[in-house]
């Protein structure tokens, strides 16, 4: 007669990572070699366990493995939320995860399927099961998986590798129309449909997080549903043999992130997001970086170099800057531009040509939003000398325009006005307050 194992033992072991019955039957043969029982061959073994999980009742854990994997798909049936002021309803779609070992189901509602509100519904799974699993298993929807050819390799979306990369998981995504390759989740989806959405049909929602407390109930009450065929529920099996065996969650969240691409940094050291300006490192000027947005955070990428971090600068906020001092070229040469350094160059010009600079930051509300304008003005000197550029900010001023821009000088420097009023006689009598603009003796002619 051969020695029995302990085929509870044996059973319990195969939820174990990497753990096979040729492994558990050269243990088992180890220990009766040392104990001079008789071994069984490795074939008997294996039939014996098979008999084993028939007769118990329990399912075999040759196909699945605990804290390996965790299947995700979009319910194809939604539900509905109700505006309490006009009654109009609003869609609800049902995200679904299932760990296929335990059967442990997850599910979260949301008002659209795009990738942002894709990737924070696995934020909210992860963080549910307390841990992550090195396999994710999704459909190929566009917001996951770009291309999935039947040759080579699979292509994802950047933000979803990121997101699976960041908890230490693969996207390992079905055959395309090939629903067995993660069964469970398309079983649980069933299941959602009589158990949440069925269950819940009598009652209105007025708010996501109202639905989100009823489903978090009800899906409670489904994982806690005893099995017909097996010992145990969801989530009895899952807490005690899956959820140990979860990889830790990351110390710190998940942000998710946006990508742009190509973005062309300028000559200033800043690349432009959403009409404002943040710093990348001088060597790379002139080149075009990627930038990836969070909440909260900005930063730069050459290929997979990130060049700098920036905290993303408030919404509705324009023309403001973020700079980074590691951004700025070393050496006392070279100094960031700011309103007193502005003016330290209008002084060099001439009075006319503060008083235009001053003008221009009175008429902004702070002086980084005049910046720009100030720097176009006193850049003219570059193209002219600064004489002409002077002399024009004294004809602009003398007109009716009360802060001079670059928009008013350029002409006059362009048809040389500034010239012509350098040579004209001074008149006694008072100069009409018109401008530069040619006046009533150019149009008659010279006629009185």
């Amino acid at each position: 007669m051969f020695a029995q194992p302990d085929w509870d033992q044996v059973h319990r072991e195969m939820a174990r990572v990497g753990v096979t019955l040729k492994l558990l039957h050269g243990e088992y043969a180890d220990s009766c070699a040392a104990a001079g029982a008789p071994v069984m061959g490795y074939d008997r073994f294996c039939r014996t366990y098979q008999r084993h999980v028939l007769v118990t009742g329990v399912a075999s854990r040759v196909g699945h493995k605990a804290g390996q994997t965790v299947e995700v798909d979009w319910s194809g049936p939604t539900m509905q939320l109700t505006d309490p002021a006009t009654g109009k309803a609003r869609t609800v779609y049902l995200f679904v995860g299932c760990l296929p070992f335990s059967r442990y189901a997850f599910v979260e509602p949301a008002l659209d399927m795009k990738q942002d509100t894709w990737l924070r519904a696995h934020v909210a799974m992860f963080e549910a099961f307390t841990g992550s699993v090195p396999r994710i298993v999704p459909d190929n929807l566009k917001t996951g998986v770009i291309k999935h050819p039947r040759e080579g390799e699979v292509v994802l979306n950047d933000a979803y590798r990121e997101m699976a990369a960041h908890y230490s998981a693969a996207v390992l995504p079905g055959r395309v129309r090939a629903p067995k390759d993660k069964a469970s989740v398309e079983n649980t989806v069933a299941h959602v449909a009589t158990w949440i959405i069925a269950g819940l049909r009598q009652r209105p929602f007025t708010s996501l997080p109202e639905l989100r407390a009823a489903i978090i109930e009800r899906v409670a009450a489904y994982n806690a549903e005893p099995f017909q065929k097996r010992p145990g529920s969801r989530a009895s099996v899952f807490a005690a043999e899956e959820q140990p065996l979860l990889t830790g969650l990351p110390a710190t969240a998940y942000e998710i992130s946006r990508w742009a691409y190509g973005r062309r940094v300028g000559r200033n050291g800043h690349v432009v997001w959403e009409r404002n300006y943040y710093s990348v490192p001088f060597a790379h000027i002139g080149t075009t970086v990627d930038l990836r947005i969070t909440d909260r955070v900005l930063q730069a990428y050459r290929g997979t170099e990130r060049l700098t971090s920036h905290l993303l600068l408030p919404e509705g906020a324009a023309n403001e800057y973020r700079t980074n001092d590691a951004d700025l070229p070393a050496g006392e040469k070279y100094r960031q531009w700011d309103a007193p350094r502005v003016r330290e160059w209008a002084g060099r010009l001439g009075p006319a040509a503060v008083t235009v600079v001053n003008r221009i930051f009175e008429s902004v509300p702070v002086d980084e939003q005049g910046l720009d304008a100030a720097l176009a003005v006193l850049r003219l000197s570059r193209r002219y000398s600064a004489e002409r550029l002077e002399a024009a900010c004294r004809l602009a001023l003398a007109g009716h325009v009360r802060s001079p821009r670059y928009a008013h000088l350029q002409p006059i420097l362009a048809t040389e006005q500034d010239k012509a009023a350098g040579l004209r006689p001074p008149r006694d009598e008072p100069a009409e307050h018109g401008g530069y603009v040619r006046g009533a003796e150019y149009y008659a002619g010279g006629a009185k």
